[in-house]
């Protein structure tokens, strides 16, 4: 079964997507994403020019070793845009493989662990009027666990919130300490102490500033506090672990398992954010994830929208047969991407499943993908009040 042709198709329904679609000499075809937020024609570019020519011709069932050959083959390793061009290329030949085994892929990766997949929705608010309304809209579509996110007084709409600008937003980390705490303590108050609820600091504080919020968080029995300062200087998260026990989620932006060796290895975290979208694929993020097992690290896979249908169902299958699986992020995409791309997998009593189709369980219409030619997009930068650019 050899692959005899591969397509990037590049298709802007409600946001930018990027997908690989490989099909074989004997008819049958798989699907990748290799969407990369803001940069999605530089894996467009290392797909069409370097990867696509070294795929024709190759045994589509040797996923391992095309793996290692579009890893080790190319010298220059690492990065996001090599890793996610290659979980494209390793995810559609595990849908192929699915696909000519005539079952769902979990089925190949060991079997279902559980029923289905806990996930977390997002709710935010402005104010906590704003906010408890999001919660209940989100408890209300079926969310057992809430990812909260609020306005901080005094500053313009922030990360997370709903009516957040998208060019240039405005950041005060001490007013941010003053107020978050404040608004865990309202939403248990109002909700109770059984819902779990996760918060994303989106690497915005120094060290002793996340140690300071992970401290002052503990009495609200967070889920998880996630990217809690900027996770290029590991050892940092050394201080943070020795002040705070709140549990730590860490990595959306690491592209390997050598990201993850040191934190890992020293338990300086709780869950691996990665999508197998830009982490080399399912053969990449389950080794990671099987590392980190080791240490009772548990996955909470990326799942916003700019990972598209295909990188969501790639997670799904890979968390409903993981043992460590944590929690699933799901923010639900909107109708026309879901008219490109047509699903099978279910969500349920807030529950993920990736249903029971050979392969993925995704289609790509591609007639209706060229309805929405690539939109050139940015994400937001975001500058202190003097200006001063900080992490976004």
């Amino acid at each position: 079964m050899l692959i005899d042709r591969a397509e990037v198709v590049v298709t802007s329904p409600d946001r930018n997507f990027v997908t690989l679609k490989l099909t074989t000499d004997d008819g049958l075809s798989g699907l990748g994403d290799a969407t990369l937020n803001g940069r999605e024609m530089a894996v467009v570019a290392y797909l069409r020019d370097h990867v696509v020519p070294m795929l024709i011709g190759r045994d589509a069932h040797r996923i391992e070793d095309t793996w290692q050959l579009l890893y080790r083959g190319a010298y220059w390793r690492r990065g996001p845009v090599t890793m996610a061009a290659i979980a494209a290329v390793d995810t559609a030949l595990w849908d192929i493989k699915a696909r000519a085994a005539g079952m769902p892929l979990y089925q190949l990766l060991g079997g279902a662990c559980r029923d289905g997949l806990l996930a977390y929705g997002h709710a935010s608010g402005q104010d906590l009027p704003e906010l408890f309304d999001s919660i209940r809209e989100r408890r209300a579509l079926g969310f057992r666990a809430i990812r909260v996110q609020s306005g901080v007084p005094g500053l313009p709409p922030v990360y997370g919130t709903a009516s957040a600008a998208r060019d240039v937003e405005v950041w005060d980390s001490r007013s941010y300490l003053r107020h978050l705490p404040s608004v865990f303590e309202a939403v248990r108050s109002e909700f109770g102490p059984q819902l779990p609820l996760l918060h994303d600091v989106h690497h915005r504080l120094t060290p002793i500033q996340a140690a300071r919020l992970g401290k002052a968080l503990e009495p609200y029995d967070l889920f998880w506090l996630e990217d809690c300062t900027p996770a290029e200087n590991q050892e940092a998260l050394r201080l943070v672990r020795q002040h705070t026990t709140t549990p730590l989620a860490i990595g959306e932006v690491f592209n390997t398992v050598w990201d993850y060796q040191q934190i890992v290895r020293e338990q300086l975290i709780d869950y691996v954010r990665s999508a197998v979208t830009h982490t080399g694929g399912i053969t990449h993020l389950r080794r990671i994830l099987d590392f980190a097992a080791q240490y009772q690290i548990r996955s909470g896979m990326h799942g916003p929208q700019d990972v598209s249908p295909v990188g969501m169902a790639a997670a799904l299958h890979l968390g409903l047969a993981l043992h460590n699986f944590g929690i699933q992020e799901y923010n639900p995409h909107g109708a026309r991407t879901d008219e490109v791309f047509r699903q099978s997998f279910t969500f349920t009593d807030g529950l993920l499943h990736p249903g029971s189709e050979p392969g993925l369980g995704v289609s790509l219409d591609v007639d209706e993908a060229g309805k929405y030619p690539y939109a050139r997009a940015y994400l937001p930068v975001n500058r202190l009040t003097d200006g001063t650019l900080h992490d976004w």
